[in-house]
């Protein structure tokens, strides 16, 4: 693509995100700024269009942005203005005002209030500290794994082993880890299963690891909290396909691929964008997500963001989301310390 492609591309995005209808080259010439007949501009969006970053819709002589388009957009184009947040921002909690819970919920509101479309926060993952395991056989190679923390709180997970084991072998594992390891965070004990479990015998120690792994894992309930869903009722691409408008309420109800999409953007650095129909992350077309994880003390522990069309105003997005991350860093470190 030549500067001029890479310019008719971004005006073209830009103003299909602030109007939502398909951009003729008249309309295109002028929001680029560019002296160049209509005809030229048809041959450079004809090659857009086969480069597969813009698309024709049956309806329209206009062009709209592809899944490709917006990313080449997003990840080449995009400059974010440092604007001043909305007065909503200082409605976020005082430091040490509210419970960790509150924290998160007030984020999700607010991510929702200020963008207008749907606020996500992945609740902070606690350090999970084992008191006591136990191991007992389901089936075959089924195994019931009971954790219980220093508080009383039972986790019951069920985990598919590689090898049968005897109940007298799961009671032999259970105590070598309530043993040796109980009171110790699920992370630590991680570590040390690496380097400690040589003298064992292999299928021992691969049960104990798949344990110890299943028990890193956050509880089911109250994982994501979600806020302002019924913006989208008012977006133009939901709102006119109620199959799709139901797909997305079901994701918003059934929480496991949002847990998938925020545990992955917990290990990036930054705000990052997910585009609709690019991967199996965001599987659904005319979706776009923005996420940023946030720090307890300086460690990560969760991951929040904004979910809304592929027509976003990005720039907008990724400060709304940068400024909420810092927030709840800053409010949950103080609570913490509180």
């Amino acid at each position: 693509m030549d500067d001029r492609a890479k310019l008719l591309l971004k005006a073209l995005v830009e103003r299909y995100i602030a109007d939502g209808q398909p951009v003729g080259s008249r309309t295109l010439a002028r929001a680029a700024g560019l002296e160049l007949s209509p005809a030229t501009i048809r041959n450079v969006m004809s090659d857009l269009e086969e480069l597969g970053l813009i698309a024709s819709p049956h309806t329209s002589a206009g062009r709209i942005p592809t899944a490709r388009g917006y990313r080449l957009f997003v990840d080449t184009m995009l400059t974010v203005r440092r604007e001043e947040m909305m007065p909503r921002v200082t409605e976020f909690s005082a430091p040490g005002a509210e419970s960790p819970q509150r924290v998160i919920s007030q984020a999700a509101h607010l991510l929702s209030s200020l963008s207008q479309f749907v606020g996500v926060v992945m609740a902070p993952r606690r350090a999970s500290v084992f008191r006591h395991i136990e191991f007992l056989s389901l089936s075959e190679r089924r195994v019931l794994v009971i954790i219980v923390s220093p508080d009383g709180e039972v986790q019951n997970r069920i985990i598919q082993t590689q090898a049968s084991f005897t109940q007298s072998q799961l009671v032999e594992a259970a105590n070598f880890l309530n043993t040796h390891y109980a009171g110790l965070t699920i992370e630590a004990v991680r570590e040390r299963l690496t380097t400690e479990l040589d003298a064992l015998r292999g299928e021992i120690a691969d049960l104990m690891k798949q344990a110890v792994d299943i028990g890193a894992q956050p509880a089911q309930q109250d994982e994501v909290v979600v806020a302002g869903e019924r913006n989208l009722l008012s977006v133009s691409e939901f709102s006119s396909d109620l199959g799709n408008l139901r797909r997305l309420f079901d994701l918003f109800e059934q929480k496991t691929q949002l847990m998938r999409l925020l545990d992955v953007s917990t290990q990036a650095d930054g705000v990052r964008i997910y585009i609709g129909g690019e991967s199996q992350v965001v599987p659904y077309e005319d979706l776009s997500v923005v996420t940023a994880p946030y720090e307890v003390d300086g460690q990560v522990v969760g991951t929040l963001g904004v979910i809304g069309p592929q027509r976003m105003p990005y720039d907008r997005m990724i400060q709304i989301v940068d400024v909420t991350a810092k927030l709840v860093s800053n409010a949950l470190s103080h609570t913490k310390q509180g």
